[in-house]
C-alpha cells in the first residue's frame, strides 16, 4: 500500500508544480516516513521470518523518499529550503539507522549550511550538533574514497571555519550557541585542533551577541580541553561584553559570572574578574546592580564563606564607604545576600557588625535597606544574637526621622518576632 499508493501520491504533492504552502510539508511527511521504515525495521523479525524481503522492501523505499529530501534543499522558495533547514535534525533522525540513508542527507545538510539566504543558514546552523549526534559513518568529504568513513561530527567541523566568517551576525549567533556541543563527540585532539581555532576566532567577532553566546556555552569546551587552553583568550571578551553600551548585554553576562567562575577555577577568577563583579554594584542601570547584589550571592554559596570574607568583603566594605548612596545601598543589599549564603559563624562575626554599622547612614534608602537586610538574615541566628543585637537596632530604626526606614524596621521587626515565637513554640 506505502509504496503504490501513499508514496506515489506524497511524490505528487512534493512535486515542483505543487504550492509552495503544499511543498512545505515534504520534510515533516519525510520524517514520518523514516520513523515508520525504522519501526518496521527494529521489529521485522516478530512481524515476519523473511527478513530479506522487508530490508529490500525497506531500501526501495527509502531510495525513493531520500530524493525528495534532497529536493526540497534546492526548492526555488527559500521557505521551503528554511522548513527542511529546521527540521534536518528530525530528518536525520528518523532515518540514520536506514542503510545509505547519511550518505545523501549529510551532503544534502552541508549545502543547507551554504544556502544563499540567510535565514536559511541560520535555521540550519541551529541544527548542527542535532545533526552531528547521529552515530553513523559518512564518507570525509564529497570527493573522497567512500571506503573511508568517519562519524559525522568529524566531517560537520569542517564546515565551522567558514561559518564564522557567515557575512550574517545571526549565522554566527547560532554557531556560537551549539558548535561546543560538538567537542564531546570530537574528543580532545580533534577538539584543540579543529574546533577551538574557529570559537576563538568567535570570541574576536564584532556583535556583541556572538561574543556572548560563546561564552555561554563554553562548558562543553571546557570539559573536553580543559580551562587553561581558554583563559587567555576568554578574558578580553569578557572584559569586552562587561562594558558593552547594551546593558542587556552586560546583565547576561553577569547572569553567567557564576558558571564562568566553576569553569575558570577560584584562583583565575580571583585574579581577573572579581573586581569586575563588585564594580557592577555601580553600574548605572538598577538591573544591573540588583544582578550583581545577586551574583556575589551565589559567588559566596559556590566558592565558600572563607573564601567570599577574604576577597568580597574587604571590597564591598570599600563600596559601603563611596560617596554615592546608590552604591552603599546596593553594598547592603550585596552584603545581605551574601550572609544567607554564609555558614551561621561566619555570618554573626563577619557582616552582621558591618550590616548594624550601616543603620546610621544620613541616607534613608540606605538605612531602610539595613532594615529589610536585618529582616532577611535574621533567622540564621540563635535568639540571644537576635536580642541582644538585632532587636536592639530595629527598635532604634522604628523611632528614625523617615517614614519608610520606620515602615521597613517595623516589617522586619514583626516578621523575625513571629519566626523566634515559632521556634521558641516548636522547642
Amino acid at each position: 500500500v506505502v509504496s503504490t499508493t501513499l508514496l506515489d501520491l506524497y511524490e505528487s504533492l512534493a512535486g515542483g508544480d505543487q504550492p509552495d504552502s503544499v511543498r512545505l510539508h515534504t520534510t515533516q511527511n519525510c520524517v514520518s516516513f523514516g520513523k515508520a521504515m525504522t519501526l518496521i525495521k527494529e521489529k521485522a523479525s516478530s512481524i515476519s521470518n523473511d527478513l530479506e524481503t522487508i530490508f529490500s522492501g525497506i531500501d526501495a523505499l527509502v531510495k525513493r523518499i531520500l530524493p525528495l529530501i534532497v529536493a526540497t534543499i534546492d526548492d526555488r522558495s527559500w521557505r521551503v529550503r528554511w522548513t527542511a533547514a529546521s527540521k534536518f535534525a528530525l530528518v536525520v533522525q528518523a532515518f540514520s539507522k536506514l542503510d545509505g540513508a547519511m550518505d545523501a542527507l549529510v551532503p544534502a545538510y552541508e549545502k543547507l549550511l551554504q544556502d544563499p539566504e540567510a535565514e536559511v543558514r541560520t535555521a540550519a546552523t541551529f541544527n548542527l550538533s542535532e545533526v552531528a549526534r547521529t552515530g553513523a559513518l559518512v564518507s570525509v568529504d564529497a570527493t573522497t574514497n567512500q571506503e573511508v568513513r568517519v562519524p559525522v561530527a568529524q566531517r560537520l567541523v569542517k564546515r565551522v571555519v567558514s561559518l564564522t566568517e557567515d557575512d550574517s551576525e545571526n549565522v554566527r549567533a547560532a554557531l556560537a550557541m551549539v558548535a561546543t556541543d560538538l567537542a564531546p563527540m570530537l574528543g580532545r585532539d580533534m577538539t584543540i585542533a579543529h574546533l577551538l581555532p574557529p570559537m576563538l576566532l568567535l570570541l574576536r567577532d564584532s556583535t556583541s551577541e556572538v561574543r556572548l553566546n560563546i561564552i555561554s556555552s563554553l562548558s562543553m569546551l571546557n570539559e573536553v580541553i580543559g580551562a587553561e587552553l581558554l583563559t587567555q583568550s576568554l578574558l578580553p571578551a569578557i572584559l569586552d561584553l562587561a562594558e558593552d553600551g547594551k546593558w542587556r548585554i552586560r546583565l547576561a553576562v553577569i547572569e553567567r559570572i557564576p558558571l564562568l567562575a566553576k569553569q575558570l577555577g577560584k584562583e583565575f577568577f580571583t585574579d581577573r574578574l572579581l573586581s569586575l563583579c563588585v564594580g557592577w554594584l555601580g553600574d548605572d542601570i538598577s538591573s544591573i546592580r540588583e544582578a550583581a547584589a545577586k551574583d556575589l550571592q551565589e559567588l559566596t554559596a559556590l566558592l565558600g564563606s572563607e573564601w567570599s570574607v577574604s576577597n568580597l568583603l574587604p571590597r564591598v566594605r570599600q563600596v559601603m564607604e563611596h560617596s554615592s548612596y546608590l552604591r552603599r545601598m546596593n553594598a547592603v543589599r550585596a552584603l545581605s545576600l551574601m550572609a544567607t549564603a554564609m555558614d551561621v559563624y561566619t555570618a554573626q562575626w563577619e557582616v552582621l557588625p558591618i550590616l548594624l554599622e550601616m543603620h546610621c547612614d544620613p541616607v534613608p534608602n540606605v538605612r531602610f535597606n539595613v532594615a529589610k537586610g536585618l529582616g532577611m538574615i535574621g533567622p540564621m541566628f540563635n535568639p540571644s544574637v537576635y536580642e541582644g543585637q538585632i532587636v536592639t537596632i530595629l527598635e532604634l530604626m522604628k523611632e528614625d526621622s523617615d517614614r519608610d526606614v520606620r515602615f521597613f524596621a517595623c516589617q522586619s521587626s514583626d516578621s523575625l518576632c513571629a519566626t523566634f515565637d515559632k521556634k521558641r513554640n516548636d522547642n
